[in-house]
């Protein structure tokens, strides 16, 4: 009787043994799984153009409650090529008459190693003059249509043949006042920058139409 009981605990000790040795196969299989998984990038998150500065807009009124926007623009990412209007880096550009001073802040939706931290952030403090002409401030009010609208628009006026020639070309955006016909104004601009774009298309931010092809 006493061999049956040693044998007993004889057997249910291998059971132990048998399962502590599967939890740490298991753990080591499991393991690399989920280390490659927190290796993966994270994708980055796209917007618009107006969404990104509702955003902004927000974040910046905590900075001065007088801000007004002057500015809008995409950044060209390696992560986004700027299709349909949309990107994962913004930058816009805000005035206060009551601190005499500008200053950007910035949207991030994605974590390449160059770019900010994803969410928002702000820039560095600048001065401000109201009669500068290149930072004529504008109420958000004003874009009726944001920048996948812009684009649509852009494509119907040379974007579409561009890129079906060289898909790889880059777009970005930028949104501003335009002084003469007293308008802001949508740049949809397919290349590198300003000044070597394979074409620059003006939209009105505000009733959507087209305006002309930038020169």
């Amino acid at each position: 009787m006493r061999d049956l009981k040693v044998f007993e605990r004889q057997g249910a000790l291998k059971k132990i043994i048998l399962l502590l040795a599967l939890a740490v196969a298991v753990g080591c299989t499991s393991a690399p799984r989920q280390s490659a998984a927190k290796r993966q990038p994270k994708p980055p998150d796209l917007l618009t153009g107006r969404v990104a500065f509702q955003k902004l807009l927000i974040a910046a009124h905590g900075w001065a409650p007088d801000v007004q926007p002057f500015r809008l623009q995409s950044q060209i990412m390696t992560d986004a090529d700027g299709r349909d209007g949309k990107a994962d880096l913004w930058i816009a550009n805000f005035a206060s008459e009551s601190r005499s001073a500008s200053k950007p802040f910035i949207w991030s939706g994605t974590s390449l190693p160059d770019a900010p931290l994803r969410g928002i952030s702000p820039g560095t403090q600048d001065g401000y003059n109201p009669g500068n002409t290149s930072t004529q401030v504008f109420n958000l009010a004003y874009v009726k249509v944001d920048s996948d609208a812009a684009f649509a628009v852009a494509q119907k006026h040379g974007g579409e043949k561009l890129l079906a020639e060289d898909p790889k070309t880059p777009v970005f955006y930028v949104l501003d006042w335009y002084r003469p016909t007293r308008d802001v104004i949508w740049h949809v601009i397919y290349g590198n920058s300003q000044d070597d774009a394979k074409l620059h298309v003006v939209v009105n931010a505000g009733s959507g139409d087209f305006m002309r092809v930038q020169k």
